[in-house]
């Protein structure tokens, strides 16, 4: 067989898997919703319109740390000393669970224990729960406002630019992704938004599997339902892996750069904005070179959407980058 025809072959079979793929999403999709309304109850209609997947007890009691932690990022803005922000926000959260009923203190401790089907259930209708639970122990947690706007812009620009309209999952991004992946003749771009990758890194696992595609989305739509925007690019940033063993901003920054997140260069950010692509191939600690390149993309995705200026993007383009290491 010519090597035209097999060139050919494998484009109607990338064709023809992608198809597969958008069909078996949004049958999966639909199939897992209604049998996760219909096990909640009998009436999906007026369940539905009484805010589907909300447990009153326990997010009363997840409200009011919500509202502690707002508290704590307010008194972040104007404090110098990261030392003491932590003391306070250790202080804000025992304060919250103890101003908290004996009951309900014992509900919200009480794990949720997601290696079941009831269990999976019970971590959508508790979702801010199990938020909660994932990162009340996170170590050197980064509110947004200490996070330069470059990278949160870059991040958005590389990983999910239509981050702030869609509601959990982007049908064109995936459609995007098919098309450049199809034209690389392998995998370059992945279809999954930032709401789904957050709770991919907070809930799931790497399985490739049908069912394990359908509870991300269905987690996501549920993110997106109570939580902001800008409150799931906060917990994404906290959760994101960065290569070279690296989990979250901070880590991300102290590491590669020895700095803290707030004082990143517009280079420095467009370099950590190219490694959740493919972290454990971008990491400069693995290959530089291949580092560098990938920032290069970045950057012209910032031009692209309007967050530099060709002349600013080529100044960026020749900073100096220092490892932490080197």
């Amino acid at each position: 067989m010519s090597s035209e025809n097999k060139k050919t072959r494998r484009n109607f079979s990338m064709i023809f898997r992608f198809i597969q793929l958008i069909v078996a999403l949004v049958f999966v999709f639909f199939l897992s919703f209604f049998v996760t309304i219909t096990l909640k109850t009998s009436h999906p209609i007026d369940y539905i319109k009484s805010a589907y997947f909300t447990d009153t007890t326990k997010d009363k009691v997840i409200d009011e740390y919500a509202n502690g932690r707002n508290e704590r990022k307010a008194a972040a803005k104007n404090s110098t000393n990261v030392a003491d922000r932590k003391v306070n926000s250790e202080e804000k959260v025992t304060n919250t669970i103890t101003s908290t009923s004996t009951d309900d203190k014992l509900k919200v401790r009480e794990r949720i224990d997601a290696s079941t089907f009831m269990g999976k259930i019970k971590r959508l209708r508790s979702i801010k729960q199990a938020v909660n639970e994932e990162m009340l122990d996170k170590e050197h947690y980064v509110v947004l406002e200490e996070i330069p706007l470059s990278l949160r812009r870059a991040i958005i620009a590389v990983e999910d630019s239509h981050f702030y309209s869609h509601s959990g999952f982007d049908l064109s991004g995936i459609a995007r992704a098919a098309i450049v992946n199809f034209e690389a003749g392998h995998i370059e771009e992945g279809g999954s938004t930032i709401t789904q990758q957050l709770v991919k890194n907070l809930f799931l696992s790497q399985e490739q599997s049908f069912t394990r595609k359908a509870e991300e989305l269905l987690l996501a739509l549920d993110m997106e339902r109570n939580f902001t925007k800008d409150e799931i690019l906060e917990l994404y940033f906290n959760t994101i892996y960065f290569g070279s063993n690296f989990y979250g901003i901070y880590d991300a920054a102290k590491g590669y750069f020895g700095v803290e997140p707030k004082d990143l260069t517009i280079a420095e950010s467009a370099m950590l904005a190219g490694l959740p692509n493919a972290p454990s191939v971008y990491s400069p600690y693995v290959d530089y070179m291949l580092a560098k390149k990938r920032q290069l993309v970045v950057i012209d995705a910032m031009v692209k959407a309007n967050i530099l200026t060709k002349s600013e993007a080529e100044k960026v383009k020749v900073d100096t980058i220092i490892l932490a290491k080197e």
